[in-house]
């Protein structure tokens, strides 16, 4: 029985937006990957809380999205 595997590229072809916007902890200087939480502040306001894993320091972070238009 003969078996096909599809190998898929693991580079990116264009960075994703969000990838230059993850924070590094202002004590210790560890990169943070995922928030503790977050939380919508207003409609178009998102709020993210980030612990550091490596020295425990916590501080928030809010970040403004930009509205899609959808075209039908």
């Amino acid at each position: 029985m003969s078996a096909v595997a599809e190998v898929l590229s693991t580079v990116a072809p264009n960075r994703a937006p969000r990838c230059s916007e993850l924070p590094a902890c202002p004590v210790c200087a560890d990169s943070m990957i995922a928030a503790e939480g977050s939380a919508y502040l207003s409609e178009h306001v998102i709020s993210y809380l980030w612990t550091c894993d490596n020295c425990g320091y916590g501080f928030v972070t809010k970040h403004s999205v930009k509205q899609r238009l959808v075209c039908n």
